[in-house]
C-alpha cells in the first residue's frame, strides 16, 4: 500500500478534480454537487446503494453522458493539463455466443482505425500482445472474445483500458460474477499495475469486504458524496450504518479497525 502522506504531497501536482459534478437526464437529477479529489498512486472504491449513481459518474467521466460542474487534470510535470487520458472497465460487454471476433480483433478495434477484418500487421499483433501481458491474459491471444469466460473477459478489457497507459482507470464492478479465486487475482493484478504505473484508480464495488482489503480510500455515494475517508472511518460513518443497516464488520487497514467497529460516529 503506499504512503498516504507521500502520496498526497505528490498530488498536490498530479490529480484529477471533480467540482460541483452533477448529472441529470430527462429532468431527474441523477448525480449533484459531487467534490472528488482523485489522488494519482491510489485506488478509490465506490460504493452505495442501488441507484445511488455510481455507474452514472463513471460515465459521465468518459464522456457518455453530459455533465455539469468542472473535471481537470494536472499532471506532475506539468505536461497535461485539461481532461485526463481515461481508461474504462465497464461492469460487463454481452457478445453472441457465435461471435467470430477473437482477443486480438477485439484488441485490435480498440486501438486502431483500421477495419479489423483486414489482416493483422506483425507489429499491431506484438502490441496486442503486450498489453495482454500486462495482466497476464497473452494465451488469450487468437480465443474468440466470445469464449472467454468472465475473469477472462475482465482481464481483455482491462488490457484494451490500459492501451495506452492511462492518468486514471475507472472499474465499474469489473469481478462481477467472478469466482472467488479469480476475482482475488483480479484485485492483485491491480494492485500490482497500480503501483508499476503509479495510476489513479476508481473502482465500483458492492463487495465491501474485499474493498476494504485493497481500497486506499472509500467513497459512499447516493446521488451525493455522503463520506469519503479510509475504510475504517466510511464503514463506521453513521451514514453508512443508515443506508446499511449494520456498520461493517469485515476486514480493515490499519490498527484503527478495532476501534472503528465498536465506535460509531
Amino acid at each position: 500500500m503506499n504512503n498516504r502522506e507521500n502520496v498526497n504531497d505528490r498530488c498536490a501536482f498530479c490529480c484529477t478534480r471533480l467540482e460541483n459534478f452533477g448529472v441529470s437526464v430527462g429532468g431527474n437529477v441523477l448525480l449533484h454537487d459531487v467534490n472528488l479529489h482523485i489522488h494519482c498512486g491510489e485506488l478509490t472504491g465506490i460504493i452505495g446503494p442501488n441507484g445511488a449513481g455510481k455507474t452514472t459518474l463513471l460515465k459521465a467521466m468518459v464522456g457518455e453522458l453530459p455533465f455539469s460542474g468542472k473535471m481537470s487534470f494536472l499532471d506532475g510535470k506539468g505536461l497535461r493539463t485539461g481532461s485526463p487520458l481515461i481508461g474504462y472497465v465497464p461492469q460487463k460487454l454481452d457478445f453472441g455466443p457465435g461471435a467470430p471476433a477473437s482477443v486480438l480483433d477485439f484488441c485490435s478495434a480498440c486501438i486502431s482505425n483500421i477495419p479489423i477484418w483486414l489482416i493483422h500487421s506483425p507489429s499491431n499483433r506484438r502490441r496486442v500482445r503486450d498489453s495482454l501481458s500486462r495482466v497476464q491474459a497473452e494465451h488469450l491471444l487468437d480465443r474468440r472474445i466470445s469464449e472467454l469466460s468472465g475473469g477472462e473477459l475482465q482481464r481483455v478489457l482491462l488490457a484494451c483500458a490500459l492501451n495506452p497507459v492511462p492518468n486514471l482507470l475507472l472499474l465499474d464492478e469489473p469481478v462481477t460474477g467472478v469466482d472467488p479465486l479469480g476475482l482475488k487475482i483480479f484485485y492483485d493484478m491491480v494492485s500490482a499495475l497500480r503501483r508499476e504505473h503509479d495510476l489513479s484508480i476508481i473502482m465500483v464495488s458492492h463487495d465491501h469486504q474485499m474493498i476494504s482489503q485493497y481500497a486506499d480510500r472509500i467513497v459512499l455515494l447516493n446521488k451525493t458524496v455522503l463520506a469519503e475517508g479510509t475504510p475504517a472511518e466510511v464503514f463506521r460513518n453513521q451514514r453508512f450504518v443508515n443506508l446499511f443497516g449494520q456498520q461493517w464488520n469485515g476486514v480493515y487497514h490499519g490498527q484503527e479497525a478495532a476501534a472503528a467497529i465498536h465506535h460509531p460516529e
